[in-house]
């Protein structure tokens, strides 16, 4: 049997969690308002897609492509991007949660995350050389042995990178985000000073 190949379509208010998408491959297709929560995306691969205001909350990714896409407005809560295909595996965001969601040894270079929320998530050991987190919520999201060199988290908050364990060279911090650069050492720093 071949594989399945689908391009410049639209799906529109799809329920996955109740009919699976077919396993295939999705080249510049678009996703709106549907509901992937829990589904199995496994071995899909999605070229220069984009996915609007969808539902992909805890969804199985095994071997899932992920190549050029654009998140937009989606919830992404709980997914596992390590368990991603690694091959041309690359997207940009915007406005989407991804709390809890897990992004351990993925290599995500000169990407854009913009008004997204990572609280909770686990970067460590991820490469994200050259990223920008734009207005992005970071709170109690894991740093170890990540590469956050050259990336820009100077519009975002609430993150704590120790410096120690992670490589920063080159990185982008706001005045007030440096504080959490500092926060392994309990000290406190006045801002009205």
């Amino acid at each position: 049997m071949g594989k399945i190949y689908i391009e410049n379509r639209t799906f529109d208010k799809e329920n996955y969690t109740s009919s699976p998408l077919e396993k295939a491959e999705y080249e510049n297709c678009v996703f709106k308002n549907c509901d992937f929560s829990g589904s199995d995306l496994s071995d899909v691969k999605f070229t220069a897609c984009d996915f609007i205001c969808c539902n992909l909350s805890l969804a199985k990714l095994v071997n899932t492509a992920f190549r050029d896409v654009k998140f937009r407005e989606c919830k992404m809560m709980g997914l596992r991007f390590e368990d991603c295909n690694e091959f041309g595996f690359a997207f940009d965001l915007n406005n989407c949660n991804l709390n809890h969601s897990s992004f351990y040894k993925t290599k995500l270079k000169k990407r854009v995350f913009r008004k997204s929320m990572f609280l909770e998530a686990d970067f460590s050991e991820c490469d994200l050389t050259d990223t920008v987190f734009d207005d992005c919520d970071m709170m109690r999201a894991t740093f170890y042995h990540t590469i956050i060199e050259k990336t820009d988290l100077r519009q975002s908050r609430h993150y704590s990178i120790d410096p120690e364990n992670n490589r920063i060279k080159k990185a982008k911090f706001s005045l007030y985000g440096v504080t959490g650069l500092l926060e392994k050492y309990d000290i406190e720093i006045d801002h009205n000073i």
